[in-house]
Order: structure tokens, then sequence, then C-alpha cells
């Protein structure tokens, strides 16, 4: 999480840290969701980023001692460490459900305009791919609704209310 932030504050992408750096995209990418890191990387990027080594070696110590399951899992627990606040961590997490909606959106563009051109090559007389696009389209839309807080259900607001709704209290 450390590197992320230093590279958020210098206002790099992944791609231009991969680069200054010498490492791939990928391994910044396993780094900033927490994996370990060897000590040959950690020098590369603590000299990018002007830094001591050992400030980037000490925040692999969590993800040293992290499980088996978590090192392998596809989406591992993040890298806990005092050089990040809650509310960085929780902006970190948001701006990845952003970047996870941007994705989702993504896909769905490339394969519903394949889908249409197939229908237009296949049977130009009835509109098939009308029917993936919508389906699919309400759950993309649901998901940026989501991301973006503009559900009017199942919010922070409307968990809250359920929670103290459970408990017995008035808001």
């Amino acid at each position: 999480m450390l590197v992320q932030k230093l590279r958020l504050q210098r206002g790099w992408s992944q791609e231009q840290l991969a680069e200054l750096s010498g490492l791939s995209v990928r391994t910044i990418q396993r780094i900033e969701r927490g994996l370990p890191a060897s000590n040959e990387t950690l020098k590369s990027l603590a000299s990018v980023f002007e830094i001591d080594f050992s400030t980037l070696q000490a925040t692999q110590e969590p993800a040293m001692n992290a499980t088996i399951d978590q090192t392998f899992s596809s989406h591992p627990q993040p890298n806990h460490n005092v050089n990040v606040s809650p509310d960085e961590e929780a902006a970190m997490r948001h701006v990845r459900k952003i970047r996870g909606f941007y994705g989702h959106l993504a896909q769905y563009v490339i394969v519903i305009s394949g889908l249409v051109i197939l229908n237009l090559f296949t049977s130009p007389k009835y509109f098939w791919a009308i029917w993936p696009a919508m389906g699919w389209g309400l759950g993309v839309l649901f998901h940026g609704m989501n991301v973006f807080g503009k559900m009017p259900f199942m919010n922070a607001d409307w968990e809250k209310r359920q929670v103290e709704k459970y408990l017995g209290r008035k808001l």
C-alpha cells in the first residue's frame, strides 16, 4: 500500500512507475495489492521514489507473514501497515471499485459491439443482439449506481437503518 500511496502522491500511473523502475506493470500491481516483493524489486522502487530501502522493506513484513490462502487467492488481503491511514485505505478501496466498474463497462461495450456485428452479418432481419445488450446493460447500470452511490437502497445509509431496525433502536 505504501508503494501505491507514493505513486499516487507523484501522480504517476502504474505504467509510468513500471517504466521508471524497470519493472513490469504486473509486478507493480502485485505489490500494490499487498503481495511480497523481492529485495531487488524493493531497491528499484526505493531508488525511483528516492527513499530508504529499509522503509519499503519494513512494509513487506506483514505481507511475508500472509497465509498461503491470501498469497495465492485472486483477491489477496491488502497489506495493512502504519504508513497508510484508514481514510487513505478506504479511498484506495473506492478507487479500485471505480476501476472495476470501468473494466466492466469496457467489457460490455466490446462484447455487445461484437454481438451487434455478428447479428448484422448472420441475421440482419432480426435484431436479436438487443436482448443480451439490455440484460447485461441493466447489470452495468446497477453496478455503476452502486459504485457511485446513486442506488437509493442498499447503500451505507440503508445498511445503517437496517442494523438499527434489527437492534430495535430508533434513529
